[in-house]
């Protein structure tokens, strides 16, 4: 008689499933009132946290990761949690300090995560050494990930010895990760029978079913020794996706493989999600025809429709098949990186703007010299010599594992908050993504605010400032500017005021883009305008002047009673006419983006009015495409004027700064 060798299951529906059909969108108040029916299924685990989730959830969800987290391990009681880690980068596109790594990787534990995947993108396991240590003295249980691809260099040899170099290090099982869905069916059986031939650890296999293979993949490797599979709810499946659960454990039924799970439970949670899809509006996953050429570009699913969103945000969704053609030109440049998370961003983005530019590697994002300075690793091939001096300079390639280089950070990140931070959770979230965290911290302090962000530095002052100094009704200025720059255009909100709020707030009105805000307090309201302000209530008046002005409430009265008396304003100094002068050169933005002034929320501007650059030097960043991408001045010569504000969005081809050339 066979004997039984039960399959395992991961459910990826609340991580990697929306993460891959969804751009990871599905919130938390999504996800609860199905988990207690996913608890009762008997998963090996479910994957709920890392990969994109963390910062999706700040900025564009305004939730609280780690909040989310917490709150799933409550009503998980009898599952195992599951998250993916990016080795040294975490759950972001960079390099961490080890005391970074250490904090997110003890509290990502404590908070509730109990397997943590653990996988490097260029499989340099110099990366992994530290989260790998980390997270066995948190007490989680180790997943250590092979990432696999095609090139000339990633052959069946590499992937063997990885997987034994993974379990000398301490890994409590491992994972064949097929990011791109590139292992066909008997590649998967060989793969699986020589790792298990070499190395006993209990083997897990993730992959997507972009080119139509990972059923048969996920079969074959389970035929070989697979112990546990990575699938999503029917819903949130195929395209570039996981496969669905329903699908492998009705293929799996009444064999040596059943993996126990009642098919019936399972399609009470299958028709939940597809209540859901159906009430948020998303398509099924779908296998299009550049999912199937997978093999050629080698480009993820999910990678493909970042491309397609970075497209058309930069008016360009028609150049698709142009930048499919670039990507394995720019992977062979780099030495054939797998495209995985942060390399399918480095190569991707890169590949975009060369096939914008018009010119190869005339834009050159910080990340993308950061990989070919060595900053993410080595690639299991060398990097084009011509391309790496092109980019690099005079400048040279490190040496030895990257994080070496990384000072600690925690103390540091702790400082810049201040206040600001409540946890340190907190301060991890600000030391992974700055901006994007200064921007949800905002918003969990004022729920209707809406600005840009600002560095904690800026933050504590104004903090202060408001302590300091609030107006008669308890209103401070700041908060009174900070409520206009929340109004769209057009819009208008009760304001709370007196005269000096007013004056402050007709300055923000007149330098931004809103053009009518309304105010009311005591039964006078005050409708500002740019050019006239009006005031309504038991007296009104209509001001009109070329310059700000402020028109003090009118006390009540059976009479009408006359305007408050005028209080001007220095004039705003008129711009200079550089139109005729041709010595001076505009420096234009290469993308749609957001404009930063500073590498970083608290450190100085790379360039100010007057500043003189040389060409070739950095002036500002356009964060793009989940890239900084560094502009640079193709000229040199003086700054005359810096036209757009910190974290202020940018267009293609919208003038940045004006240059004298020198």
């Amino acid at each position: 008689m066979t004997e039984l060798r039960k399959v395992k299951v991961t459910d990826t529906t609340l991580r990697d499933g929306h993460q891959s059909l969804w751009a990871t969108r599905m919130r938390l108040e999504d996800m609860l009132p199905i988990v207690e029916k996913m608890d009762k299924v008997g998963y090996h685990s479910v994957e709920v946290w890392g990969g994109a989730t963390f910062d999706v959830c700040m900025r564009y969800l305004n939730e609280d990761p780690w909040e989310r987290l917490r709150i799933l391990r409550r009503h998980f009681k009898n599952s195992k949690l599951q998250m993916l880690l990016r080795g040294q980068s975490l759950v972001g596109y960079t390099h961490y300090a080890d005391d970074v790594v250490e904090a997110f990787v003890h509290k990502s534990v404590e908070n509730g995560i109990d397997i943590i995947r653990i996988f490097d993108a260029l499989n340099d396991l110099r990366n992994v050494e530290a989260p790998i240590k980390y997270a066995k003295e948190a007490g989680a249980h180790v997943q250590a990930a092979i990432v696999y691809t095609i090139s000339p260099v990633h052959t069946m040899d590499h992937y063997v010895e990885t997987a034994q170099r993974l379990a000398e290090m301490g890994a409590d099982s491992l994972c064949i990760k097929d990011m791109a869905g590139l292992l066909l069916p008997f590649k998967s059986r060989e793969l699986v029978s020589r790792i298990k031939e070499k190395v006993d650890l209990p083997l897990q296999m993730h992959t997507h079913y972009i080119g139509g293979m990972a059923v048969g993949a996920l079969l074959k490797g389970v035929d070989a020794g697979v112990d546990i599979i990575d699938a999503a709810a029917l819903p949130l499946a195929f395209g570039a996706s996981q496969p669905p659960i329903e699908t492998l454990v009705r293929a799996l039924s009444d064999t040596e493989f059943d993996t126990g799970i009642d098919i019936h439970e399972l399609f009470e949670i299958t028709r939940y999600f597809e209540d859901l899809r159906k009430r948020l509006g998303y398509a099924r996953g779908v296998t299009r025809i550049n999912d199937m050429q997978v093999f050629d570009h080698q480009v993820p699913g999910g990678m493909i429709s970042n491309l397609v969103s970075q497209l058309e945000e930069q008016k360009a969704s028609h150049r698709l098949n142009e930048v499919l053609a670039e990507i394995p030109k720019v992977r062979a440049d780099m030495g054939y990186p797998p495209l995985v998370t942060p390399t399918s961003q480095i190569i991707g983005t890169q590949a975009v703007l060369n096939v914008l530019l018009g010119e190869r590697y005339k834009l050159v994002p910080g990340e993308v010299k950061g990989y070919v300075k060595g900053l993410y690793g080595k690639p299991a091939a060398p990097i084009d010599e011509e391309i790496q001096k092109k980019i690099l300079k005079d400048d040279k390639p490190i040496e030895g594992r990257p994080a070496d280089l990384l000072p600690p950070a925690m103390e540091k990140l702790r400082k810049e908050l201040g206040p600001l931070a409540h946890s340190d959770e907190d301060v991890l979230s600000y030391g992974l993504f700055p901006q994007v965290a200064l921007k949800f911290f905002d918003h969990r302090k004022n729920p209707h605010h809406v600005a840009g962000p600002i560095s904690p530095v800026q933050g504590n002052k104004e903090a202060k400032a408001l302590s300091d100094k609030t107006t008669k009704t308890g209103t401070s200025a700041v908060e009174n500017r900070q409520k206009v720059a929340s109004i769209g255009t057009a819009q208008k909100e009760e304001i709370d005021m007196n005269i000096q709020d007013v004056k402050e707030l007709i300055q923000a009105l007149n330098g931004s883009d809103i053009n009518e805000v309304s105010l009311e307090n005591d039964g006078v309201k005050l409708v500002i305008r740019k050019g006239n302000f009006i005031a309504e209530g038991q007296a009104s008046a209509v001001v009109s002047a070329p310059v700000p002005v402020a028109v003090a409430p009118a006390p009540v009265a059976p009479a009408p009673v006359a305007a408050a008396p005028v209080v001007e304003e220095e004039p705003v100094e008129a711009k200079p006419d550089y139109s005729n002068n041709p010595n001076v050169v505009a420096i234009t933005s290469p993308m749609v983006g957001t404009f930063y002034s500073a590498p970083a929320p608290d450190a100085r501007p790379f360039v100010d009015k007057g500043t003189k650059v040389e060409a070739g030097s950095t002036v500002c960043i356009v964060e793009a495409m989940k890239l900084m991408n560094e502009i640079e001045a193709e000229i040199s010569g003086t700054i005359l004027d810096i036209l757009v504000e910190n974290g202020e969005p940018v267009e293609y081809g919208q003038t940045l700064f004006l240059v004298e050339k020198i």
